[in-house]
């Protein structure tokens, strides 16, 4: 049996055992949330607080080789990441499962694999290229895109953001909030890198949603003007389910940013769906 880099093994004692898990709110609820590449949980708290941040046993986590969670130098493969996420998440009843971009395909790889710990999806900006050609096709019409498909670049930009522009980020990247600028550097090149081309470029997540249970509720946000994630995919993604439902709003590749409000309402409307009046009871009481 193969013991995943950075976590625990009875022949190698002192190895962290979990991701970095943070835990806000109360309630017979749970709902936890995924950052996307280069996130981590401040991605979340930097807007407006969402109800069920305070409605429900809200878990923030820091992905595997990301934020506050072990960053081992190792190849960031799905089946990694699943079970970096499995072995944090397992105890208790199912949760609301929210994930953004890179966080979106491994909630719905969560999902496909582990069916009894999830009761409902939440999908903002989900990446949905089909294979490495099609992400390759995508950017390729994307103003600068190529960099996003050239191993080398990508790993050259991640050097240079953590060792070189680090600190002045939050100046620099100015369409995220300045917390969530900073947070940037906590990866390393081999968690950034590997983790963009094997969950991204070269896994299907219409596998994972094929083999979601039927019953499963799946919600899909996305912005009308993602230039990271393709809008068409997604939308004729969910259209082949009976139980997903597909939003956009009046954004970039960041709703949870621009329209926190729409993108709050829409993780309330999926909480009341699995447990009704679980968000309005707790408010009220």
């Amino acid at each position: 049996m193969t013991t995943l880099p950075g976590f625990a093994d009875p022949a190698h004692p002192g190895f962290p055992e979990r991701l970095h898990v943070e835990s806000l709110g109360r309630g017979s609820l749970r709902v936890t949330f995924l950052p996307g590449l280069g996130g981590t949980t401040r991605y979340w708290t930097s807007t407006p607080v969402a109800p069920a941040f305070r409605h429900a046993q809200t878990e923030l986590v820091d992905l595997y080789g990301f934020g506050h969670s072990p960053r081992p130098w190792c190849r960031y493969t799905v089946e990694r990441h699943v079970d970096a996420l499995a072995r944090t998440l397992q105890a208790g009843p199912p949760r609301v499962l929210v994930g953004h971009s890179l966080g979106a395909a491994l909630a719905l790889a969560l999902a496909a694999r582990h069916p009894d710990r999830v009761q409902a999806l939440c999908l903002f900006s989900l990446p949905d290229y089909g294979s490495r050609a099609g992400a390759i096709e995508w950017f390729a019409s994307q103003r600068g895109g190529w960099v996003y498909t050239n191993m080398l670049a990508t790993a050259l930009a991640c050097l240079v953001t953590r060792r070189v522009a680090g600190r002045w980020l939050p100046y620099l990247v100015q369409n995220v909030p300045p917390e969530v600028a900073s947070d940037l550097v906590l990866h390393n090149m081999a968690s950034s890198t590997t983790s963009l081309w094997e969950v991204l470029y070269r896994h299907d997540v219409r596998a994972d949603a094929a083999a979601l249970p039927p019953d499963l509720p799946v919600a899909c946000v996305h912005g009308l003007h993602d230039a990271t994630a393709p809008l068409a995919r997604v939308s004729e993604l969910a259209a082949r389910f009976p139980l997903w439902r597909h939003v956009t709003v009046d954004a970039d590749h960041h709703p949870w940013l621009r329209d926190p409000g729409a993108c709050h309402g829409v993780v309330d409307a999926l909480c009341e769906a699995v447990q009704p009046h679980a968000i309005r009871a707790e408010a009220i009481g």
